[in-house]
C-alpha cells in the first residue's frame, strides 16, 4: 500500500467507519421498531397478543444475524484472494440490494428471506474493513483499527438507529429501511473515493482460512462471543417493549434509550479498543463483569424508566469493551488464516444476536415479564466468563509444558555434546 498523507489516511478510515455505522443501523433499527412490524406484518396475530407478535416478529432479528453467521465465514474464506477495496465495494453493493427488498417485499416470510440475504455480506465486511484499518494505521495498533471500524456501528445507536427509528414511527418501517438503504449507497462512494488499493493477503486461499477451525481456541473464543454476548441481545432486542409494556410509556421514548445505549456503546469501543491493545485477557474478564452487573441492574428495575435508561447505557458500555478484545483474540489465535478469524468474530456475534433474541421473545411470550430476557442474558453471560477462563487457562497449560519440552531438549542436546 502506498504511503498515504494524514488528510486521505482519516478519510479512508472514516470511509470504513461509516460502513460500519450504515450496518449498525440495518442490524439494529428493527429492534425499536418490531411493534410497528407486528403490526403491518403480522395483522391478525397483533389482534391476538402484541406480546406474541412482537416476539415473532423477533425472527427477523434472528434472520439477519443467521445470514451473518453463513455469511461470514463463507465469503471470508472464498474471496481471501480478492483484493480487499474491490471486496468491500462488491460487499456494498449486495448491501444496498438486500436492504432495498427488505423494504419493498410485500409479507413476513419474503421479509424474512430478505433480512437474512442482508446478513450475508456483514461479517466478511468488518472483517475485510478491521484488516484494511489495522494496515491503515500500522503496526501495534490492531485493536485500535478494529476499534475504529466497530465505532461506526456504535455510534450508529447513538444517531443513526434512534433517527432512523423515529423516522420508521412516523413514515412507516420500509422508509425506514429505504434510508439505510441509502446509507449503504453513500458508504460505496465514500470507500470508492478515499481507500487507496489494499492486495489481498499474500498466500491467501481456502484451505489456508479454513485451517482456523482445526485449532481449539478458535472454538473457544467462537463460543465466547456466541454465548457471552448473546446476553445483551436478550435485552437489546426488547428494549421497546420494555419501555410501552413494562414502564407504560411511549413508543416516542424508545429512540432516546436507544441513544443512550449508542452513548455507552461508543465509549465502551473506545475503552475495549485501547485496553485490548494492553491486555486483552483482562479486559475480557472486567466487561464480562460490568455486563453480568448491568443485566441484573436491568432485571431488577426494568418496569421503571430510570432503570431502563440507566442499566441499557450501561449494557451497551460493558458489552462494547468486550467486542474489540474478542476479535483481536481470535485474530491473534487463528495464525495465518486472518481474513477469516477477522470474520469469524462477526458471525459469533450473531450467533449470540440469534440465541438471544430468541431466548429474549421466548421467555416474554411464555409471560414471564419484560424484566425475563435480562436473567437470561445473565447465564449466557457467565456461561461466556466459563469459556473465557478456560480459553486462557489452556492457553497457559500449553505454554507452559511447550517450555518444559524445549527446556529438555535442551538438556538432553547439552549431556549428548558433554
Amino acid at each position: 500500500m502506498t504511503a498515504l498523507t494524514a488528510r486521505r489516511r482519516r478519510f479512508a478510515l472514516l470511509s470504513l467507519a461509516l460502513g460500519g455505522f450504515a450496518i449498525g443501523s440495518t442490524e439494529f433499527v428493527a429492534m425499536g421498531l418490531l411493534p410497528n412490524i407486528a403490526h403491518d406484518l403480522l395483522p391478525q396475530l397483533y389482534g391476538q397478543s402484541v406480546e406474541q407478535a412482537t416476539a415473532h416478529a423477533g425472527w427477523l432479528v434472528s434472520a439477519y444475524a443467521l445470514g451473518v453467521v453463513v455469511g461470514a465465514p463463507t465469503i471470508a474464506a472464498t474471496t481471501s484472494h480478492v483484493p480487499r477495496k474491490k471486496l468491500l465495494l462488491i460487499l456494498l453493493v449486495a448491501f444496498v440490494v438486500a436492504t432495498l427488498a427488505s423494504a419493498v417485499l410485500p409479507n413476513f416470510h419474503l421479509v424474512l428471506i430478505a433480512r437474512f440475504a442482508a446478513g450475508l455480506p456483514h461479517g466478511a465486511y468488518f472483517g475485510i474493513a478491521s484488516l484494511a484499518a489495522a494496515s491503515i494505521m500500522g503496526p501495534g495498533n490492531r485493536g485500535k483499527g478494529v476499534a475504529f471500524v466497530l465505532g461506526g456501528l456504535t455510534v450508529a445507536n447513538i444517531v443513526g438507529v434512534p433517527a432512523i427509528t423515529a423516522l420508521g414511527q412516523v413514515a412507516g418501517w420500509r422508509v425506514a429501511y429505504l434510508a439505510v438503504a441509502g446509507l449503504f449507497a453513500l458508504t460505496f462512494l465514500a470507500v470508492a473515493a478515499a481507500l487507496p488499493h489494499q492486495a489481498a493477503d499474500e498466500g491467501a486461499s481456502i484451505r489456508r482460512e479454513l485451517q482456523a477451525f482445526r485449532r481449539p481456541q478458535v472454538w473457544l473464543m467462537m463460543g465466547v462471543g456466541a454465548i457471552g454476548f448473546g446476553g445483551f441481545f436478550a435485552v437489546y432486542s426488547y428494549v421497546s417493549t420494555a419501555v410501552t409494556i413494562g414502564a407504560g410509556l411511549s413508543e416516542s421514548i424508545v429512540p432516546l434509550v436507544l441513544v443512550g445505549v449508542g452513548i455507552g456503546m461508543t465509549i465502551g469501543n473506545v475503552i475495549g479498543g485501547w485496553a485490548s491493545d494492553k491486555s486483552i485477557r483482562r479486559t475480557l474478564v472486567v466487561g464480562f463483569v460490568a455486563l453480568i452487573g448491568s443485566l441484573v441492574g436491568y432485571a431488577l428495575t426494568a418496569d421503571t424508566i430510570y432503570g431502563i435508561f440507566a442499566f441499557a447505557f450501561l449494557l451497551g458500555l460493558s458489552s462494547s469493551v468486550i467486542n474489540p478484545a474478542i476479535q483481536s483474540r481470535l485474530m491473534e489465535v487463528a495464525g495465518e488464516s486472518r481474513v477469516i478469524a477477522a470474520a469469524l468474530n462477526h458471525s459469533a456475534f450473531n450467533l449470540g444476536n440469534s440465541l438471544g433474541a430468541y431466548l429474549g421473545g421466548a421467555v416474554i411470550a411464555a409471560g414471564l415479564g419484560v424484566a425475563a430476557p435480562a436473567w437470561v442474558g445473565v447465564v449466557l453471560a457467565l456461561l461466556g466468563v466459563i469459556l473465557t477462563v478456560v480459553s486462557f487457562t489452556v492457553e497457559r497449560r500449553s505454554t507452559r509444558r511447550a517450555s518444559l519440552e524445549a527446556a529438555g531438549l535442551t538438556a538432553g542436546s547439552s549431556r549428548v555434546s558433554a
